[in-house]
């Protein structure tokens, strides 16, 4: 399916990869299990939790190593679909998943303190947001895409990134500040309208903007960065990215705008709408409370 089958167990799984993002895991569970009783501020961590972890670790994991990484060096739609999955679904999930006593034990061993600064919430909107944009200009995504090492920087530092974009939104600590919700809102419009540009651009261009996704040469030779063996192969057997997909490549690009901004869209609404539900529900549960002293008061009076 989707040329899959032409790859083998290496390309398609990332052994190594899939080693390290186990062990992660597998590290997670210890201390929030059987190992827990070694921090002093350690509390039981629900199953919601760890569900919420172990989900975001295979998000990311099929995203950076497993099927739909390979897939995302041949269609530009399943790039953007790692994208997603990388940035905005993962983060959340696995940030939402570490127990608010294991945050503060990560926190306490900070080496990136002094760049707080960062993770104010229009800094970290603007620099996350930025930086995926910038990515998607043609000369540079095409230059990230063939250099291996610029390549893992960059998407290292768009995790990082992604994750201060995100704790403004779900702090985990009691004791960090805390924005409004209507503060929240106005957060989570501006990122929903920072992403817009980057993909208008992708969604409504009238020519294929990457030769990574276009031209054969240039996707062979970026196609060596996720396949073992000599990626010119890909020429003599395949001829370019085009056999592994049923769109042109400019129908693929506009496809992989357009769910990019539909994945944000479903993402960012939702956190919308919960956030403007719990304001709405303590707005109802502060005006009952006030009714209810007035009672009070009138009761007092009249005795």
């Amino acid at each position: 399916m989707l040329g899959l089958e032409y790859f083998s167990f290496a390309d398609l799984w990332s052994p190594l990869f899939l080693t390290a993002m186990l062990l992660v895991t597998a590290t997670y569970l210890l201390i929030t299990g059987p190992m827990s009783e070694k921090f002093a501020t350690a509390e039981p961590t629900s199953v919601a939790k760890k569900i919420m972890f172990m989900s975001g670790m295979f998000l990311l994991y099929l995203a950076q190593g497993g099927p739909v990484s390979l897939l995302g060096h041949m269609m530009f739609s399943f790039h953007m679909l790692t994208m997603a999955f990388s940035y905005l679904a993962a983060p959340p999930l696995i940030m939402l998943g570490i127990p608010t006593w294991l945050w503060r034990a990560i926190l306490k061993v900070n080496p990136f303190k002094p760049l707080g600064f960062l993770a104010r919430p229009i800094v970290a909107a603007v620099l996350f947001n930025g930086l995926f944009s910038l990515y998607h200009i043609a000369v540079i995504h095409d230059y990230v895409m063939l250099n291996f090492t610029a390549h893992r920087l960059y998407y290292i530092v768009l995790f990082i990134t992604s994750v201060l974009m995100w704790w403004t939104l779900i702090n985990p600590l009691p004791e960090g500040k805390q924005g409004s919700s209507l503060a929240k809102m106005g957060y989570i419009f501006l990122n929903m309208v920072l992403l817009t540009p980057a993909c208008g651009l992708i969604i409504f261009a009238s020519h294929t903007l990457y030769a990574t996704y276009s031209d054969p040469v240039v996707w062979a030779e970026a196609m060596g960065y996720c396949i073992s063996g000599d990626p010119t192969v890909l020429l003599q057997n395949f001829g370019g990215p085009t056999f592994f997909s049923i769109m042109s490549p400019l129908v693929d690009q506009q496809v992989g705008g357009i769910a990019m901004k539909f994945i944000q869209e479903f993402i960012f609404g939702s956190m919308l709408a919960y956030v403007f539900f719990q304001w709405y529900r303590k707005e109802n549960r502060e005006d009952e409370d006030a009714k209810s002293d007035d009672l009070s008061d009138q009761s007092l009076n009249h005795v």
